[in-house]
């Protein structure tokens, strides 16, 4: 679906828009494509919000995403900043390729560049969170990492905790998940025994389970 530049917030030279998500839950945004400055770019745009009190959720989801990115600024496995477009918008690298989740065909070497640009991503402090086929795109043999929404950048004096080791635990977990199902190959036993989650972990998932049961059961 194309629309004009006219209805959304891009500088005069953007021409085109590509419509590839439009954000029907609560905020979720618009995902289109278009060339910003001409360069191409991807836009998460939150505008619908503005004028009401989820704008201030909005825009801190935009700046959060925009400081990820701008920590990781010249990595290849992260899309670059382009602009945060009037606070509500977030505009970043269009990233050519095909991501995991269309089933496209790959070897070892990119899984194994996926697993450095995670723990390379995970020495910084920060943990993607939501590591899934569709938030990786495969780029000329690279993979580059997409949707930082929920990425979280631990302070260093909670790197080493149980909560950023947790989540550090959940994003190698992800990530074998892929591998196993592309590729056909399990997790080795000394990185299964470093992906087992601790026994806090699983109480917590256990009696979540159960509550979650017990309030579909009394609806």
């Amino acid at each position: 679906m194309n629309c004009t530049a006219a209805s959304f917030p891009f500088p005069a030279s953007s021409r085109e828009v590509h419509i590839l998500k439009r954000g029907e839950r609560l905020l979720e945004p618009d995902v289109y494509r278009t060339v910003v400055d001409g360069t191409p770019a991807v836009v998460k745009d939150y505008r619908r919000y503005r004028g009401t009190p989820l704008s201030l959720v909005a825009r801190l989801l935009v700046r959060r995403e925009a400081r990820v990115l701008e920590q990781l600024k010249g990595w290849k496995h992260a899309p670059a900043l382009l602009d945060t477009m009037g606070g509500l918008a977030l505009g970043m690298e269009f990233i050519p390729g095909s991501t995991l989740s269309a089933g496209v065909q790959v070897g070892q070497e990119v899984f194994d560049q996926l697993q450095g640009a995670l723990l390379r991503l995970h020495a910084a402090g920060i943990t993607h969170n939501d590591l899934n086929g569709t938030n990786v795109v495969v780029s000329a043999g690279v993979p580059v990492l997409l949707d930082f929404t929920s990425a979280w950048r631990s302070p260093r004096w909670l790197r080493n905790g149980p909560i950023a080791r947790q989540l550090r635990r959940s994003d190698m977990k992800n990530l074998v998940k892929m591998r196993a199902r592309l590729t056909g190959q399990p997790p080795s036993p000394e990185l299964a025994q470093m992906l087992a989650e601790p026994g806090w972990v699983r109480t917590i998932r256990s009696a979540w389970k159960q509550l979650y049961r017990r309030i579909k059961r009394d609806a």
